[in-house]
């Protein structure tokens, strides 16, 4: 598989399990293409081509040729300049290496990242929150992001993997769509009654009970496990964790539950002030489930060679994919 083959190809998984649905997608890529085409020539030469096909700023080729042949994979949560270097090394012992996959965003995908996170607002509004008040409590956080993100040193792993000569990219959002839309899912389609039910459905997912075993398991950080659960909410795409205001907008729809990778303790004391229960699935097993289902669909096309690292283990032959 061609390296611009596998990008193309993530991306395209990544509508496919965008909880936003495909139609608001198509809608927003077409505003995208509209402004480019309005845009002079002098400003067209700044702007990122990607965005035209690719909704998701997150998710980027940092280094490496379009046309080169991939087969053998290195693909972690966070994957900086140990181990870009971890690969080189990996190489000269005469392991095939021909690129490197960082979930987490890296290089000018990072710096742009809070860009994604106005898709929020669309899968609140998709659970009930009115569109200009999901728009207008998300503002204010992206921007927070923007900021937080604007001193940051972006290319240290992407100038590691050019010295080097090791393709780099990042799949960040086209996987949390895969991890969220699959359990949103398995959640509707078993529709659990109370919290101890949604808890014992997600042990039994292969990357949640190996996680259990290392103490970074599931856990109940607001309610209780005899709690009734309500409407459940999978928010775990969407680029970071939104806006706290969220949580008094969400009691006045059918939301009794979320389930989410992590929440800050700020975001935690609204959604106890809600009296809304939340489950943390945990972060790193739930990227590397979001991973797993992402691979094993980049893999019905073409059979990779797959090297886990920094948090992220290979789990395949997943049942009903």
């Amino acid at each position: 598989m061609r390296l611009q083959e596998l990008y193309k190809t993530a991306i395209e998984i990544g509508k496919e399990n965008d909880p936003r649905g495909k139609a608001i997608i198509m809608r927003e890529l077409e505003k995208v293409n509209k402004q480019y085409n309005e845009l002079k020539d002098d400003k067209k030469t700044d702007f990122d081509q990607d965005k035209l096909f690719n909704p998701y700023v997150d998710t980027r080729i940092l280094y490496g040729k379009d046309n080169i042949d991939i087969k053998t994979i290195i693909i972690g949560i966070d994957m900086e300049a140990g181990e870009i270097l971890l690969a080189d090394r990996l190489k000269e012992k005469g392991r095939k290496v021909d690129l490197v996959i960082a979930h987490h965003p890296e290089g000018y995908a990072y710096a742009s990242f809070y860009q994604v996170m106005s898709m929020q607002a669309d899968i609140l509004n998709k659970f009930g929150v009115p569109i200009n008040v999901a728009e207008g409590v998300m503002e204010s956080r992206i921007k927070e992001v923007e900021r937080r993100v604007l001193p940051a040193n972006h290319t240290r792993s992407v100038d590691v993997a050019r010295l080097l000569d090791i393709p780099f990219m990042c799949i960040h959002t086209p996987a949390d769509n895969c991890v969220t839309t699959y359990l949103q899912n398995l959640f509707n389609q078993k529709s659990p009654y109370t919290v101890e039910e949604v808890i014992k459905i997600l042990k039994e997912i292969p990357e949640y009970k190996d996680a259990s075993v290392h103490n970074t398991g599931v856990k109940i950080i607001v309610g209780a496990e005899g709690r009734r659960c309500g409407k459940i909410f999978v928010d775990m795409t969407g680029g970071t964790e939104g806006s706290k205001e969220i949580f008094s907008k969400l009691s006045n729809t059918d939301v009794g539950t979320l389930i989410c990778m992590h929440m800050s303790d700020d975001n935690r004391k609204e959604a106890e002030k809600n009296n809304m229960n939340v489950i943390i699935a945990g972060h790193i097993p739930s990227d590397t489930l979001g991973i797993n289902l992402l691979l094993d669909e980049l893999c019905k096309k073409e059979q990779l060679d797959i090297i886990g690292c920094s948090g992220f283990q290979r789990i395949s032959g997943r049942k009903n994919q």
